[in-house]
């Protein structure tokens, strides 16, 4: 007797509007205890990139270790202060604000000016370049507030689709790869270790229950990252780097930051501390380059996050409002002097998912963790001083979710139809290649492919087509509305994405997405 043909049901998985088999959702919140816990986790993560980018410009700039250390508090401040603005005037989804690569081709640009470059003095020239990024910042911060707040990007958002947001969406995560990996061969000896441990405690021990809560899936992060700091401290302690190269040194080692001997005990942020900034229209050119990026990237981003927070997409005002804050953000960063512009931290979306809490109060409390912490400035450097090997481990595990949750979106369009196929495939490919292109062109040359006596011109081309989201929302948001657009509206999952367009599209908007204090009667949503 043959076995009975199995249902359809049985075969295709229906789509959901909601990720299912998440512990908390964006208005949920776990107890207290475990709120703060898991604030202070996402705290931790958030250092990697505080670290790593002033680590790697402050010494290009010609400044001290001290001089890198507040820089360091100063991102941190700034960042604690951006991701209480977005989530609580924001998209207000869990995201927390962190630095952004993005910003590192213009500045590495304004670093190499000539009129900079030449200042004998390390400290004035140091002074000097860190001026010139915050004018350039402030300026370019104007991009991101006018399309924000003017709701100019809810309507450039009106040509997205789900399947055109899936490259976007994916390439926040898969664009990242070069921070994964890479990073952890350096030091192979913590970076695997570490990668094993955290995926061994937050999938396959998941279950394991300590007073009804899963103590090692909730904080696998926190757990993996003391056990494998003790074990480099103890492999720096024994000697064991002694005679090794430099750079093994560097990323192994757990006391070559020099942070925390050069870190004050107590030193608040504030506005203009490096001195007046300067204003230069080549600089700000290249940033207002950078600053779009960030816009791009976020918006795939805030996507990603409010999958991982069980929550609606967004609707296109909220994502504008989000976008306009996040302008404000950028032009903080400017002002205080942070080296780099803000952005959403993708590898905290990542957490989300891999905590299985997408709690908006969680990433609050982190908030608190990042401003508290930036003004005591040794207890600080004493978490900054985490290799940053040990970071690029759990990113090849956090970037990889975000990813997925991009390529999540396919449920929702028709995968049998071959223009579907085409534009996803052709967006995929060209926003990994192009960008790698870049980089490759760069390594070797050591400027872009862009290299016309325009410095301003140069510094636009190629902080675009570094990023591989925006590469891929370039190419899939013109694809998606130009091919055979009118008979596709279904294969492109439109009938889906139509009611989150707007507020009032779906009654759940309301619940995620309404601002606190009452403010939606002066911003009534659209």
């Amino acid at each position: 007797m043959a076995a009975p043909a199995p249902k359809p049901e049985e075969i295709s998985h229906p789509a959901m509007d909601q990720l299912q088999g998440l512990e908390y959702c964006i208005d949920s919140n776990p107890s207290w205890g475990e709120a703060i816990a898991l604030g202070f986790q996402h705290y931790i993560l958030a250092l990697g990139t505080a670290v790593m980018i002033p680590s790697f410009l402050v010494p290009l700039m010609g400044g001290t270790n001290g001089d890198k250390v507040r820089v360091v508090q100063t991102l941190l401040f700034v960042e604690g202060v951006n991701t209480l603005i977005q989530t609580l005037f924001g998209t207000r989804l869990p995201t927390v604000i962190g630095g952004s690569y993005a910003f590192m081709v213009p500045i590495i640009s304004i670093v190499h000016d000539s009129s900079l470059a030449s200042i004998d003095d390390p400290h004035l020239r140091f002074l000097n370049t860190m001026r010139a990024v915050q004018g350039a910042l402030i300026v370019a911060s104007s991009i991101q507030i006018i399309l924000g707040f003017s709701q100019l990007w809810a309507i450039c958002s009106r040509f997205f689709s789900p399947l055109g947001m899936v490259p976007v969406i994916a390439l926040v995560g898969f664009g990242l790869f070069d921070r994964g990996f890479p990073v952890v061969g350096r030091c192979v000896e913590i970076g695997i270790p570490m990668f094993i441990l955290f995926i061994v405690f937050s999938q396959y021990l998941k279950n394991f229950q300590a007073k009804k809560l899963p103590i090692l899936e909730r904080f696998a992060l926190l757990i993996s990252i003391t056990v494998i700091w003790a074990y480099a401290h103890l492999l720096t302690a024994s000697g064991a780097y002694r005679h090794r190269p430099d750079l093994t040194q560097i990323n192994c080692r757990t006391d070559k930051a020099n942070l925390i001997s050069s870190a004050p005990w107590i030193k608040i942020p504030y506005p203009l501390q490096w001195g007046a900034p300067t204003f230069d229209a080549g600089h700000a050119f290249g940033m207002m380059a950078a600053t779009l990026v960030s816009l791009i990237e976020s918006t795939g981003a805030y996507k990603a996050a409010s999958r991982l927070a069980s929550a609606t997409p967004p609707p296109a005002h909220v994502l504008s409002r989000g976008i306009g804050w996040q302008g404000i953000g950028i032009l903080l960063s400017g002002l205080f002097g942070t080296l780099t512009g803000s952005t959403v931290s993708v590898e905290n979306v990542g957490l989300l998912g891999s905590t299985r809490v997408g709690s908006r109060r969680v990433i609050q409390i982190s908030a608190g963790f990042m401003i508290f912490f930036s003004m005591l400035g040794k207890f600080g450097a004493l978490f900054a001083s985490i290799p940053f090997t040990i970071f690029a481990a759990v990113y090849c595990v956090l970037f990889g979710l975000v990813a997925s949750v991009g390529l999540s979106f396919l449920q929702f369009t028709n995968m049998n139809s071959m223009r579907n196929l085409f534009i996803t495939g052709v967006a995929f490919f060209l926003g990994l290649s192009v960008p790698e292109y870049f980089r490759e062109y760069t390594a070797k040359a050591l400027h872009g492919p862009a290299h016309t006596r325009a410095g301003w011109f140069n510094d636009f081309l190629n902080t675009i087509f570094f990023s591989s989201p925006t590469v891929a929302l370039i190419v899939a948001i013109f694809l998606d509305n130009t091919l055979d657009y009118k008979e596709s509206a279904r294969d492109r999952g439109m009938p889906w994405w139509v009611k989150f367009r707007t507020f009032k599209g779906d009654s759940r908007n309301e619940e995620f997405y309404t601002l606190p204090f009452n403010l939606n009667r002066f911003f009534p949503p659209n």
